[in-house]
């Protein structure tokens, strides 16, 4: 059984032209990045993001350094509807054969994903 409900996978297979990207900096600073290279692995319960010369940045090495992160995806509907998910969790930078991180989720929150834009379900889960 997936950790993401069916209206999360939906919504994660959705075509979202930008996502957010959160890691912790070695002083304990949050640091925040747009990306638009996310890809929800539906069979490992995973999130891999991707990005240009990924290996050369910071979000990189804080996973390197730290194993945590959090990715947000969100967008509005007319006229006004935000919907979106946050998936927080342990973090790994992986090389091969692409580079990737790849967030293994913990907390699951998603917000407007229902027909009438008001469901919020907040969870803690295990990955596989």
């Amino acid at each position: 059984m997936s950790v993401f409900t069916e209206a999360e996978r939906a919504y994660l297979r959705d075509e979202h032209l930008l996502a957010r990207l959160a890691t912790v900096g070695p002083d304990g600073t949050p640091h925040v990045m747009p990306i638009g290279m996310y890809r929800l692995d539906a069979d490992a319960d995973v999130i891999d993001t991707t990005g240009h010369q990924l290996t050369t940045t910071k979000k990189w090495r804080d996973v390197l350094r730290n194993g945590r992160a959090a990715v947000v995806v969100d967008d509005v509907r007319p006229p006004f509807r935000p919907r979106g998910i946050e998936i927080r969790g342990r973090a790994e930078a992986i090389d091969e054969p692409e580079p990737v991180i790849r967030i293994h989720p913990e907390r699951i929150v998603a917000w407007g994903l229902d027909d009438t834009g008001t469901m919020r379900n907040a969870r803690d889960v295990q990955s596989h």
